[in-house]
């Protein structure tokens, strides 16, 4: 299988599918990047080079204990970048994943980096504080370790119904996907699934998202019961400095039957033009 070894000796996973112009994607908590098959399948039947790597601790991934953190995942994915020699890409980060691409942003630059394209992300910043109030309070949070720490299995299975939406009322969600869900959750790491939970909820992004230049496509369903739109994507197209946002009425926070139909041909259009 293929890997990078970054300076610390962590071995990244990552697939490289196809020729062409760079799209590169980072995943959710607490998923690989199996998540991202239908759009690297997309993009690579369409002339692109799709490329998709475990974020470390994850997946095929080495399963770390340190340098679980948002700094060091964004250093991964530049090493990624450097070390295929990829340019002019399009970066797409969901989730967590949009964290490590504004990470990576402000802390590397755009210099390899023509546009990006941020889903369900959670930038600027998850956690309520008093300067956002709109965030979701920690004990919500603890709540996650939590669950982790006494039956990761079951809350695993659990936490799939609020992440695509299979508990609202005529949700077409397939048995199948949540069971995937779980299959790759399970893949992650214990330490790494567990300090992952601070990153994505403590890190502020604000500063990062400042940074930015390029244009950005800022994509978010109004009914995500993760990360709350009104929060994240409403906050984050006030910040960047080019940047547009499209909210899918009705959709979850992971992006699957109607909502990834129309995110893929968004996503494709958002690369085109």
């Amino acid at each position: 299988m293929p890997f990078i070894n970054t300076p610390d000796g962590t071995q990244i996973f990552y697939k490289d599918w196809g020729s062409g112009r760079p799209v590169v994607f980072s995943h959710g908590w607490p998923l690989n990047a199996d998540t991202w098959d239908s759009q690297l399948m997309l993009l690579a039947s369409q002339g692109y080079r799709a490329v998709a790597h475990d974020r470390r601790g994850h997946g095929r991934s080495t399963q770390t204990w340190t340098g679980n953190d948002m700094n060091t995942y964004a250093d991964d994915l530049a090493e990624l970048m450097d070390q295929l020699g990829l340019s002019d890409a399009i970066m797409v980060g969901h989730s967590t994943g949009g964290g490590e691409v504004v990470r990576y942003l402000g802390r590397h630059g755009t210099s390899r980096v023509a546009k990006a394209v941020l889903a369900s992300a959670v930038p600027p910043l998850m956690l309520k504080t008093e300067t956002n109030p709109e965030g979701t309070p920690r004990a919500a949070f603890d709540e996650i370790r939590a669950g982790m720490l006494a039956d990761r299995a079951q809350f695993y299975r659990d936490l799939s119904a609020p992440f695509y939406g299979a508990n609202r009322p005529g949700s077409t969600v397939s048995v199948g996907l949540r069971e995937q869900f779980w299959r790759l959750s399970m893949q992650v790491g214990l330490k790494a699934a567990y300090d992952c939970v601070r990153e994505f909820s403590e890190t502020d992004f604000t500063e990062d998202l400042q940074r930015i230049d390029i244009p950005a496509f800022v994509a978010h369903g109004d009914d995500d019961q993760i990360v709350p739109i009104q929060a994240s994507a409403v906050k984050t197209v006030r910040l960047l400095k080019n940047a547009s946002l499209k909210v899918y009425p009705g959709a979850p926070h992971g992006i699957s039957g109607a909502y990834e139909a129309a995110f893929n041909a968004d996503l494709l259009a958002f690369i085109e033009d």
